[in-house]
């Protein structure tokens, strides 16, 4: 556990001593911001609806843009081989790599919860179950994004590529419920179970099934696993 909280406090102080954590805040803010107070003011629409719609959407290319460099920076500039020579495994270097890029997603959405204070000092009757079942299901979802994220990272040295690849694999699984009709209905129901998109909006209506969880807990780890695997073959090289 220490020498994940090690990679993961250098990979958060890395963040936050350049533009990158900064602009990501505040354009996720405006971008949610944005929708929010147009529905809320234009629409008369007091829920938070379409900040659950619009999120994920906004994820499909913010979180591949944050999670581009936190394994391709270090091939790229060479540390990984100083990094292999410490007292580390691939394990804890991952996770640690994992849970930053995670941390600042989750800032981000966090940013978000001045809509929810907003609804409440208009005394709108807010669904509280509903508002905790969406950032759940934000959550989830942002966790999974970013394990793809830093998967699509330690494939390559180049972080453009990486954010290629990352935007790529995402778009993949968030589209693949949007296929059902071009697709065999023996596959449908598989195809439908792989999409992440199926599974947030059972979420978000309130629907806490431990199938849910179950995919997104299995996605996360299987591309910890992939990521895991890929460094170790890297290294052995």
């Amino acid at each position: 556990m220490h020498n994940i909280r090690t990679v993961f406090r250098r990979e958060m102080q890395g963040y936050f001593n350049s533009p990158m954590a900064y602009i990501f805040l505040v354009i996720f803010a405006v971008v949610s911001g944005y929708f929010f107070t147009n529905t809320f003011f234009l629409f008369g629409q007091s829920d938070l609806r379409v900040l659950f719609d619009i999120v994920p959407l906004v994820f499909l290319f913010f979180i591949p843009a944050v999670s581009m460099g936190l394994i391709a920076r270090e091939n790229n500039i060479g540390t990984m081989e100083t990094i292999s020579t410490l007292p580390l495994n691939t394990y804890e270097f991952v996770v640690g790599k994992f849970l930053a890029g995670l941390c600042l997603i989750l800032l981000g959405l966090a940013v978000t919860s001045i809509h929810f204070f907003t609804l409440m000092s208009v005394g709108t009757n807010v669904d509280y179950g509903a508002i905790f079942s969406g950032y759940l299901g934000l959550a989830l979802m942002g966790a999974t994004y970013t394990a793809i994220g830093t998967y699509a990272s330690s494939v390559t040295e180049n972080q453009v590529v990486a954010f290629i690849i990352g935007v790529f694999l995402v778009l993949v699984f968030f589209m693949l419920d949007k296929t059902l009709v071009f697709v065999p209905h023996t596959l449908a129901g598989v195809l439908q179970f792989l999409a992440v998109d199926y599974h947030l909006s059972n979420i978000s209506r309130g629907v806490i099934d431990s199938r849910n969880l179950i995919y997104f807990f299995s996605m996360i780890g299987f591309f910890i696993f992939l990521t895991i695997q890929t460094l170790e073959v890297r290294r052995w090289k």
